[in-house]
């Protein structure tokens, strides 16, 4: 507990006077803890869809372990199963109707994991470790699209060994996202490729990466009308770009913005940069947020182009982050993502996840006319 309680002119403008002595660090936004995290870095972060009634988060880790919680509406979390792979888990998510949760890992397969019977089933077979995997539901079709480091995009309707389709990319898959009929992904060597999904899926644009550094993570946005209209990138460089596919002026309406860095706009000291590890959109508002390596997550309005909060730090990198389905849950994981290489780790550090009130924070600020 902070000795000043959590309203102090102290504690509110980042490090306060007598820095992190007052407050918990590894925890200094007094959010709510899950129970029983993972034991080794927490990768991907994935809420139950709103076909399910109540709240089921489920977490995937580098302990090779997919875990679920559900979570009640007082903010207790209950652990209720858990699957493993042979491998370190690196995505997570859920079919459209909730009773699915697939999984995808450095095993080279992906599983699908019934809820009801606990019971999982290979799905998916790489060359190499699977980076993403997605539920895409479309009119005519159902399957899972799985991106690889074995440079191909993958296409599984869960009953046969052989994939529906298979895509070829010119690089490693480094992130993905899917809103259909609208998939992006971001690959190494900053690839970015948009594909549509209707009728069956195909390569619909190449686009310049309009950041300098690696591509560590993509979220598509939807427009007022709910259809996916573009996308938000973040890179390794503390920057994320707002990306239209079919923007009315490209040069107005696409712009970048600089986030998780150190000592914000003082140019005279040397200015500490982190990587944007994960970006979510929030499921009403469509303002977003994004975490860091700096151990730090900001909400942010893109249409008003303005930030909206940014947290304490965090004793540690902040992995993943999402929201659940009404959007009043914010879960970010804090754990060593090994940004600062092997001698930063500590194997003592416990991984969490925390979530938060996330109803108020993400409001969109009043456009400025």
């Amino acid at each position: 507990m902070s000795l000043f309680g959590t309203n102090t002119g102290f504690g509110s403008g980042g490090t306060g006077v007598f820095g992190n002595t007052t407050t918990d660090s590894h925890n200094p936004m007094k959010d709510v803890e899950v129970t029983s995290p993972p034991d080794d870095s927490i990768s991907c972060l994935a809420f139950s869809p709103p076909t399910m009634p109540g709240n089921f988060l489920i977490g995937g880790s580098w302990a090779n372990d997919v875990r679920c919680w559900e979570v009640q509406d007082n903010g207790q979390t209950v652990p209720k199963a858990q699957q493993m792979h042979t491998g370190p888990v690196l995505d997570v998510c859920w079919s459209d109707d909730g009773s699915k949760v697939f999984t995808a890992s450095c095993d080279k397969t992906a599983k699908m994991w019934d809820l009801n019977s606990n019971q999982t089933i290979q799905i998916a077979q790489h060359e190499g470790p699977i980076r993403t995997i997605h539920w895409i539901k479309a009119p005519n079709y159902s399957c899972v699209m799985t991106g690889s480091w074995d440079k191909t995009l993958k296409f599984w309707d869960t009953r046969s060994p052989n994939p529906m389709m298979s895509l070829q990319m010119p690089e490693r898959c480094y992130c993905a996202d899917v809103v259909y009929p609208m998939a992006v992904v971001a690959t190494a060597e900053r690839g970015l490729i948009v594909y549509q999904l209707e009728n069956q899926p195909s390569e619909f644009r190449r686009i310049e990466s309009p950041l300098k550094h690696q591509h560590r993570c993509v979220a598509i946005f939807k427009d007022k009308q709910s259809k996916p209209t573009g996308f938000a990138l973040g890179s390794i460089e503390g920057r994320v770009a707002i990306h239209y596919i079919n923007p009315p002026n490209p040069a107005k309406d696409n712009f970048t913005f600089k986030c998780h860095r150190s000592n914000g706009t003082n140019t005279a000291t040397p200015q500490d940069i982190y990587a944007v590890n994960a970006i979510s959109f929030h499921p009403v508002h469509g303002t977003l947020a994004t975490v860091g390596s700096d151990g730090r997550f900001s909400f942010w309005d893109k249409d008003a182009r303005t930030k909206l909060k940014t947290s304490e730090q965090l004793d540690q990198p902040i992995t993943a982050c999402c929201f659940n389905n009404n959007g009043n849950i914010f879960a970010y994981a804090s754990s060593y993502d090994w940004s600062k290489g092997h001698e930063y780790y500590n194997p003592q550090k416990k991984n969490y996840i925390f979530l938060r009130n996330a109803a108020e924070e993400l409001k969109p600020r009043n456009k400025k006319w």
